[in-house]
């Protein structure tokens, strides 16, 4: 795809003489602060990309962190990075679970670990995914893992962690990574699966925040993940965005920060979109041939 992209640019260059664009942004990083003093959380998909930096963020702003993941040398590592990129000696504290969110049966045994690791969780990020399932090449197995991936797991963890906050009386936050593929035409798995996350932020909204539980979303666009670019560089080019570039994974962060603090207590079933445009006001960053 990058190389596609890349001959594109050469062969307008050649054509109209306009010259490659080198496009970079001026990103506003939260500095150290208290808005997550004392807080838990509970990251899903946390050894890279948006779920990893969300962490980085929430522990920068005074939260423990348990982040988890399907492999666990991979865990290893990156709680290694982020202590080093965090320098925790504070009270805050990270932490890593074996989890594959396909795996609901686990779920139970899987949480009440991370509560003894971790003490209460009053923050979920539902944030691990798969990309996959396009229309004209999709397998029932690749579907399959898609949706429960993205959709059925994150169905069911929220419901048990939102049970536990109930029955404790934790007044806390569920926050799910949603995608601007929420707002497209579904002709792939995980399109599809986004529409349903959509959805269930809304309902699990209006299902929680009766218990002091607010949910909500964010829709990030194109951003700069191992998921997305396989060979990141500093340009962040993105002609088919009406941006013009990448997102970084830093200011969906930034935004994930606000949304489960006080500040966004107001804020209740709401996708927050930050997606330069993309599936709001054009489709041209994605291939819908058949």
């Amino acid at each position: 795809m990058e190389l596609k992209k890349y001959i594109k640019r050469v062969g307008r260059y050649l054509l109209t003489g306009l010259p490659v664009q080198h496009v970079t942004a001026n990103i506003v990083t939260l500095p150290p602060n208290k808005l997550l003093c004392g807080r838990t959380a509970f990251i899903t998909g946390g050894t890279s990309g948006i779920g990893y930096t969300i962490a980085e963020v929430f522990l920068r702003s005074g939260a423990s962190v348990c982040i988890t993941g399907r492999d666990e040398a991979r865990l290893v590592a990156s709680i290694h990075k982020l202590k080093n990129q965090c320098s925790i000696d504070m009270d805050n504290e990270i932490h890593f679970l074996l989890l594959d969110n396909r795996d609901v049966q686990s779920f139970s045994e899987r949480l009440k670990e991370a509560e003894h690791i971790c003490g209460k969780i009053d923050i979920l990020v539902n944030n691990a995914g798969l990309l996959g399932g396009d229309i004209s090449t999709a397998t029932e197995e690749e579907y399959d893992a898609v949706l429960d991936t993205n959709l059925k797991g994150t169905f069911f963890l929220s419901q048990m962690v939102a049970r536990n906050m109930k029955q404790n009386k934790i007044k806390g936050n569920i926050l799910n990574i949603a995608s601007s593929s929420s707002f497209r035409p579904a002709a792939s798995a995980y399109t599809l699966s986004k529409w349903g996350l959509r959805g269930l932020t809304l309902g699990l909204a209006k299902s929680f925040a009766p218990y002091g539980i607010v949910v909500n979303g964010i829709a990030p666009g194109p951003t700069v993940t191992p998921m997305i670019l396989k060979d990141v560089s500093s340009n962040l080019l993105f002609e088919g965005n009406p941006l013009g570039r990448y997102a970084l994974p830093e200011e969906i962060a930034n935004m994930a920060v606000f949304l489960v603090s006080d500040m966004g207590r107001t804020v209740v079933g709401d996708i927050v979109c930050m997606t330069g445009g993309a599936g709001l006001i054009t489709f041209d960053d994605v291939n819908y041939n058949f």
